[in-house]
């Protein structure tokens, strides 16, 4: 039996390297609305040391109602080789949203690899990496 019953993901936040940089892929990239934008604060003073100040992050609400963030790194740096997250994945639709992805990414100068279809798992992917080289993938259902 498990310790916790949960329903799944209420919020993913990224550590990022440039809050402005990062935050205009990601409003490119999906355009979701804001819940919380505290990015042109960054530098003010104590911003990046509070939580109740989001540390002079983004929040983005999604369309299924879970939140996506960005907060800008510490004062101890980044290493996406580190111990940590090795991707973030977001569902579309259909592989015909995943060919409209491509060709979107293609017209806007924004690196990608191809679409894979993973039999067993019963999916295609479609990778990118981010403004700080962090794997984001595009995923949807075969069939």
């Amino acid at each position: 039996m498990a310790f916790i019953r949960s329903s799944g993901f209420a919020h993913v936040r990224l550590t990022v390297t440039d809050i402005g940089r990062s935050k205009e892929f990601y409003d490119r990239l999906f355009g979701w609305p804001t819940a919380v934008d505290n990015s042109a604060r960054v530098d003010e003073p104590g911003v990046r040391d509070s939580a109740e100040e989001f540390y002079g992050g983004t929040i983005y609400q999604t369309p299924q109602g879970t939140l996506f963030g960005l907060r800008p790194v510490g004062t101890s740096g980044f290493d996406a080789d580190s111990t940590g997250l090795d991707h973030v994945s977001f569902a579309v639709d259909s592989r015909g949203d995943l060919e409209a992805a491509r060709a979107a990414l293609e017209e806007a100068g924004i690196e990608h690899g191809e679409i894979i279809d993973l039999e067993d798992a019963g999916l295609a992917i479609l990778s990118l990496q981010d403004p700080d080289d962090i794997n984001v993938e595009l995923t949807a259902p075969l069939g």
